[in-house]
């Protein structure tokens, strides 16, 4: 049976891809805004951030958010991953790998309503995930499970796929 989403002829859509990109501050503030609106009516929201290193761990601010938005970070240094040393840079980058590999879990056993990959951009500039790899994840949506990605630099092979994509750009 077909959800709300449908198109045309009963054909269902995929869920909704949202990009918040460029050089600007408040890319992932507009992301978590996006987890906050759906968790407020009523949907399940997964975050996983990515390139930010351990974050928040262990806050209470974030276990309060819970059941509603899940918030999941899979790196154990607190350093930046570019100012890490090479051998630190391939152990994180099997975390992170770890966290792509938990994405995908999420997307193919419908976790959640809404997914949001924070700074999964910046894994292609890095070296860990190749922009079709991180195409055929979105893919894996449903038509009930929206996605937003976050970055600076945007993955041309994903404009064609996004519903919408937000250029936040520095002016001063």
């Amino acid at each position: 049976m077909f959800t709300k989403r449908q198109i045309g002829k009963g054909i269902p859509t995929m869920g909704r891809v949202q990009i918040f990109t460029g050089d600007g501050y408040g890319k992932t503030m507009a992301a978590l805004g996006e987890a906050l609106i759906a968790a407020a009516s009523g949907k399940r929201v997964v975050v996983i951030q990515f390139l930010k290193g351990r974050g928040l761990t262990d806050s209470t601010f974030e276990r309060q958010l819970e059941p509603e938005i899940k918030i999941f970070r899979f790196e154990k240094s607190d350093a930046d991953f570019l100012s890490l040393p090479e051998d630190k840079q391939r152990e994180e980058a099997q975390n992170i790998r770890n966290g792509i590999c938990f994405a995908r879990k999420v997307l193919t056993t419908g976790q959640c309503d809404l997914l949001v990959l924070d700074e999964v951009l910046g894994l292609v500039d890095c070296g860990i995930v190749q922009e079709q790899e991180l195409r055929e994840l979105i893919f894996l949506r449903s038509a009930d499970t929206d996605v937003t990605l976050t970055g600076i630099r945007m993955c041309d092979s994903l404009l064609g796929i996004a519903d919408h994509v937000s250029d936040i750009e520095q002016i001063k």
